[in-house]
């Protein structure tokens, strides 16, 4: 115990354990131990010191942090009026599995309301053992099992990709002890992997094929670094509501200043391939908003099956499958090692046409894999899912506005109907109209009615998981060949920009939603005028700017005021105590 950080002291009952644990200041945690416990170290860790959770508990030990103490000290004067002031020996009349004092508690806690976490231990030993022979069997499944064996396993994700399983987890996790060992944070480790790849990035702009090899291995380590923060918080229990905020948005920001260097390592040899870079951004963000949706629209979800989710469920019990489906996705382990060995052998032409390709395979597999799921099974969406998916179409001003006084459309699928037909009039309108035209203008304003239209009733249909991938897909999409068809020097560099920081809000607001404290703020998203708002001004700065470099001024000028408003509410709301401290074990690809 000692060596978790608890200063010990011992109770000879209940009524002592409850005045020792009075005189404990508020603000620390506390634990509560059975004297008889035999275990790993590793599984006293696992129950005592994650800091995700208020209350934890596994056989023979509870611990409470300052949110939960209240709860602790109800639950220890029931205790204590239930079996007295002694500890009891043999086995009670209520109905619980851990039929020690901690359990008692535990059980007690869990059934006035608080919830108590109890950790998977796999073949890891906790136990209390009532007599001898009892305790000799235990210490002889203790002995059985190495502890620090299982606590590197159990640092890497269950369910990586195929090059971060076999290329980086055998060797990253060392990687991760060794940094646990000597005092680093997984914060730190994060920081070095986006150092790293900032580096990267710079060695890709210098355009030279020394440069491009550089950038390649760099990028290579900086997923490593990567990898390890992720295993060092988990191998130490080092969760914290920076580091979920860092890990959350970091991975984004080292792929799209990768980008960034190559498109200006590729203009320093005469080849603009700023809309590829910007195409290849706007395909990966929309494939993760595609993710982020579907989930969130599903995850608590009533009657949730289907044929199609049967049949995958049938393919994960054949091994290869496995690997062959995870690759298929280019998750971010596969995608990075691509980018890095083509990058050093290739030019950023071609770097940036294999990930159009791969991504566009994956995102058309993905999404025909889900369409499937939700048209074959009859799951029935709670309001918490029509809430999220609300968030993440991130309805601005105007929207929000017809959605309450405008024509509301019946069906269930009138919703991604209604928000396709807008995006296809108006890609189709920048696509096809003169750059600067008014009429681009109008489909914007037409844009933005149908949005509000989309988003009139509750996102509770079938397919309604479509429409902020949707709004995505029309807003970054716009941008893009509005700034591509401009020839105005500069024009496709700010809206790398402006997108960037678009997609950094549109991710941030996934994340506030996954750790339970919803959107942000409304303020904000009518600032930054929601997705058709945005939309409209970009079509409106393209007809007053048309054929003149004020065009770049202007988007880089949206570009910044964007950023930093969303950067100042972000890092307000992600250093904040009511932050969430939520790490994705699941990132998707």
């Amino acid at each position: 115990m000692r060596s978790l950080g608890f200063d010990v002291q011992a109770a000879a009952d209940v009524t002592e354990a409850a005045r020792l644990l009075s005189a404990v200041p508020a603000d620390c945690r506390v634990a509560l131990v059975d004297p008889r416990f035999v275990g790993h170290v590793h599984a006293l860790r696992l129950g005592l010191t994650d800091p995700r959770f208020p209350a934890a508990t596994v056989p023979g030990a509870l611990t409470a942090q300052p949110e939960a103490r209240p709860a602790l000290v109800r639950a220890l004067d029931t205790t204590a009026e239930a079996v007295g002031a002694g500890v009891p020996t043999g086995p009670p009349d209520a109905p619980v599995t851990d039929r020690t004092v901690p359990g008692r508690i535990a059980a007690t806690m869990d059934a006035e309301g608080t919830a108590v976490q109890r950790p998977e231990l796999g073949s890891l030993v906790a136990a209390v053992p009532v007599d001898g022979p009892a305790r000799e069997a235990a210490q002889s499944a203790r002995a059985a099992v190495d502890d620090e064996a299982v606590r590197l396993r159990s640092a890497v994700k269950a369910h990586d990709g195929f090059f971060t399983t076999f290329f980086i987890s055998p060797y990253s996790r060392y990687i991760a002890r060794w940094c646990a060992r000597r005092g680093l944070t997984p914060n730190q480790v994060t920081t070095a992997s986006l150092l790293t790849a900032l580096i990267a990035a710079g060695s890709a702009a210098t355009g030279t094929r020394g440069g491009y090899i550089a950038a390649g291995l760099l990028l290579l380590l900086s997923f490593v670094l990567d990898c390890t923060d992720g295993q060092l918080a988990r191998y130490s229990l080092q969760y914290s509501t920076m580091g979920a905020w860092l890990d959350a948005t970091f991975d984004r920001a080292k792929e799209y200043a990768y980008y960034a260097g190559l498109a200006l390592g590729a203009a320093r040899g005469g080849d603009d391939v700023w809309a590829l870079a910007l195409g290849a951004m706007v395909l990966q963000a929309c494939r993760h908003v595609i993710d982020f949706s579907f989930n969130e629209a599903n995850h608590d979800a009533v009657a949730n099956s289907s044929p199609t989710a049967a049949l995958s469920d049938r393919l994960d019990s054949v091994g290869w499958t496995v690997w062959l489906r995870r690759m298929i996705v280019l998750p971010i382990g596969e995608r990075w090692a691509m980018i890095a060995v083509l990058t050093a052998v290739t030019t950023p032409r071609i770097v940036f046409y294999a990930l159009l390709i791969g991504c566009a395979f994956a995102a058309c597999y993905t999404t025909a894999g889900r369409l499937l799921r939700s048209l074959t099974r009859k799951a029935e969406r709670t309001d918490r899912a029509a809430r999220a998916l609300a968030e993440l179409a991130d309805s601005g001003p105007i929207a929000q506005f017809v959605a309450a006084v405008g024509p509301r459309f019946g069906g269930s699928w009138s919703a991604p109907l209604t928000a396709l037909l807008a995006g296809a009039l108006m890609i189709a309108s920048a696509l096809s109209q003169p750059f600067g035209s008014w009429h681009t203008i109008l489909a914007a304003v037409v844009y933005a009615m149908f949005s509000g239209m989309a988003v009139s009733r509750p996102l509770k249909g079938a397919l309604d998981w479509l429409v902020p991938p949707i709004f995505r897909a029309a807003e970054y999409c716009t941008v893009l060949i509005l700034a591509a068809r401009s020839d105005v020097p500069g024009a496709l560099p700010a809206a790398f920009g402006l997108v960037s920081a678009v997609a950094y809000h549109h991710y941030d607001t996934v994340y506030r939603i996954r750790g339970g404290t919803g959107a942000p703020p409304q303020w904000l998203v009518r600032t930054i005028g929601g997705h058709e708002g945005r939309t409209l001004v970009v079509a409106v700065l393209a007809a007053v700017f048309t054929q003149h470099p004020a065009f770049t001024v202007a988007l880089t000028t949206l570009a910044v005021a964007v950023a930093l408003v969303v950067l100042v509410e972000s890092i307000r709301f992600w250093v904040s105590s009511g932050a969430p401290a939520v790490h994705d074990e699941g990132e998707p690809a």
